[in-house]
């Protein structure tokens, strides 16, 4: 767990920091008027490459949980199109991403408790539609009686 919160002080320090965890500059880079974040993304994504590819050569299992490293592929359906359609309009609405939205937060920006308020209702009403629907699924399904 120490690890977890060290790894949070510092990607948070790090928004902060690149002003990344403000939704305006998260909206110049939307309309094109600004590509710091992608430089930052970019970063970000390099560092973590690395780390992803250093680590199984180093350890045999991940630090956190001890389970063996290993890929999990995830195929690219209507879940993943649609759901990633719904974040892309929810970033462009509120100008934050979810990890930058509590940084935001840091950095004194209260008016975000909105869009966090939102994340949560969002995701509730994702969770009672998709057990909905395995409930239903279920209850279709034939018996092998």
């Amino acid at each position: 767990m120490p690890l977890i919160l060290v790894g949070g002080l510092v990607f948070g320090f790090g928004l902060g920091f690149s002003h990344m965890a403000r939704p305006e500059v998260v909206l110049d880079f939307l309309t094109f008027d600004d590509f710091g974040l992608l430089f930052v993304m970019f970063g970000g994504s390099i560092v973590a490459g690395i780390a992803f590819w250093t680590l199984p050569k180093l350890r045999d299992s991940a630090p956190l949980t001890g389970r063996p490293y290993g890929r999990r592929l995830k195929s690219f359906d209507r879940n993943v199109l649609v759901g990633g359609s719904i974040f892309g309009v929810g970033w462009g609405l509120s100008g934050i991403c979810p990890g930058a939205a509590y940084a935001s937060l840091g950095v004194g920006n209260w008016p975000i408790l909105y869009a966090i308020g939102g994340m949560f209702i969002g995701a509730y009403a994702q969770g009672v539609w998709r057990s909905r629907d395995a409930a239903d699924a279920s209850a279709a399904a034939p018996s092998d009686d």
